[in-house]
């Protein structure tokens, strides 16, 4: 159970971060970016419960289509009066290249043929993960103006405390690695080469906007330090700290 996503259990975790922005958070836009974001969970499971149900009549359709064509292939030559005798090289030449062309031709079908039921699955994989793109750089802009400066933090009205914004920041990375795992799920269940493409850049597309996201609850963090260290007692002679290693010496 722990070689593959789980769609299921995605949509309990996101169903529980939605909980949780709503408790903290619930006036927020974030929180209906979340609740939007548990429904697009939602339907990337049934998403892949299609990818993964066979479509059994279009399979048998392709198969008899596929046995048709190489039955051709096979008993035009015996069907078909062919000459076989050669007047000259030119000759030789046109009838090998005739056959090359045949071959390619039918080859061409059975791919056409082989690949009819993968061409809708990735159409769908595609859009479902178009949608998560977007989510992804929508959660982003919902973290832009939340500017870890101690000034901006303490405004008054629409402001936030360091705890709240860091909170807040820690949220739109949960909801970006959300987004990350219903991405991958795509490519656990097709293996599709544009599909697998696309997989790859919004899992980077949410791994790079997280990390801008980290950068700011670790420049907060700092300027919580910071500040901490302001509100020591200072004397004269400099820090507290200062004071404190010559109350020892002396």
């Amino acid at each position: 159970m722990y070689r593959e996503l789980n769609p299921r259990l995605i949509c309990i975790a996101a169903q529980a971060l939605t909980q949780r922005i709503d408790e903290r958070f619930p006036d927020s836009g974030l929180r209906r970016v979340s609740e939007e974001l548990l429904t697009v969970a939602g339907e990337t499971e049934e998403r892949i419960g299609q990818l993964r149900r066979p479509d059994w009549r279009l399979r048998l359709l392709v198969w008899s289509a596929i046995a048709l064509a190489l039955g051709a292939a096979v008993f035009a030559p015996v069907l078909i009066s062919v000459r076989t005798d050669v007047s000259d090289i030119s000759d030789l030449m046109q009838g090998i290249e005739a056959a090359i062309n045949n071959i390619v031709f039918v080859a061409i079908a059975l791919w056409f043929l082989a690949t009819v039921e993968q061409r809708p699955r990735r159409k769908l994989a595609l859009a479902g993960l178009h949608e998560l793109r977007s989510l992804a750089h929508i959660i982003d802009l919902h973290q832009l103006n939340k500017d870890p400066d101690p000034a901006v933090v303490r405004t008054e009205g629409g402001g936030m405390s360091r705890r709240d914004l860091a909170c807040y920041l820690d949220f739109c990375s949960e909801l970006l690695s959300i987004v990350s795992k219903l991405a991958a799920l795509y490519a656990q269940y097709l293996i599709d080469e544009r599909v697998l493409g696309a997989v790859n850049d919004v899992e980077t597309l949410a791994g790079g906007l997280s990390s801008k996201i980290w950068q700011k609850i670790m420049i907060l963090d700092t300027v919580a330090g910071r500040d901490e260290g302001s509100d020591l007692p200072q004397d004269s002679g400099g820090s507290f700290a200062g004071a404190s290693a010559g109350g020892l010496s002396g």
